[in-house]
């Protein structure tokens, strides 16, 4: 993924590590403090749920301190963070949804596990995950990097985000199978995409809309139904593809 200036001021990161070197997406963590707290709440709102009146029930106040950490990390968890507000605004809209969102914006933040979606993407539907697929990626640029413990939790971790979002299935052994997909996914899909500069058909073909796992057909279907309820606005003419985030008022950066 392209490295664009404004893109950090987004909310996007980039470099070798990640949050998933310590814990997975947490997703039922999210969805408990995002249930508990309002669309608008700050970043300290956040802090003092999660470690002063321990809202996640953490065992120790080094636990509740941890768990804030990796979630600003993985999250952003503040309405400064553009794509944190983005999400937060569509978060509420369809809870069939929010796991693979959580995953979209993780994916957006963790390099770590930007990266492992090449392989979970190359897996066909049913296919088994193998324990040192993973670990093999993690390795393949600098064997030398990860102790082998680390890479078997890092692999752990990936995994087992991968598996909150419906990517995979199984405890002891992993099968991909296939995630829940809604026009809101969908249009969380569009703005990544849209961030880094693609528009028309080339939105549809990015990364982001590729992990999604839906042909184009199924795509501009829920671009149209994303259409009705008011988040975008889609035409489609043929070849000749157009979308508007005007509803969304997004913010914008230039280089």
């Amino acid at each position: 993924m392209e490295q664009l200036p404004h893109l950090t001021q987004i909310g996007f990161k980039f470099g070798k590590n990640g949050a998933h070197a310590a814990r997975s997406m947490m997703i039922q963590e999210l969805t408990q403090l995002l249930m508990s707290l309002p669309e608008q709440a700050s970043l300290d709102e956040y802090r003092a749920n999660i470690i002063d009146a321990n809202l996640l029930h953490k065992s120790s106040e080094n636990a509740r301190k941890l768990t804030f950490r990796h979630m600003v990390d993985l999250y952003g968890l503040s309405p400064q963070v553009p794509l944190f507000k983005i999400f937060r605004q569509l978060w509420d809209l369809s809870e069939e949804s929010q796991p693979l969102l959580a995953l979209q914006l993780a994916v957006a933040r963790d390099p770590l596990l930007r990266g492992s979606a090449e392989v979970i993407l190359s897996l066909e539907p049913g296919e088994m995950l193998h324990r040192e697929t993973m670990e093999s990626h993690l390795a393949k640029d600098d064997p030398d990097r990860f102790s082998p413990a680390s890479l078997k939790s890092f692999s752990q971790n990936l995994n087992g985000t991968w598996t909150q979002a419906g990517y995979l299935t199984g405890k002891a052994k992993k099968y991909r199978s296939e995630p829940k997909v809604t026009y809101v996914n969908l249009v969380f899909a569009l703005v990544l995409a849209h961030y880094h500069q693609l528009s028309g058909i080339r939105l549809f073909n990015s990364f982001w809309c590729k992990l999604l796992l839906k042909s184009h057909a199924d795509l501009y279907e829920l671009a149209h139904r994303a259409t009705l309820r008011g988040l975008i606005h889609f035409k489609q003419a043929s070849e000749v593809i157009e979308v508007s985030f005007a509803p969304l008022k997004l913010p914008e950066f230039k280089d």
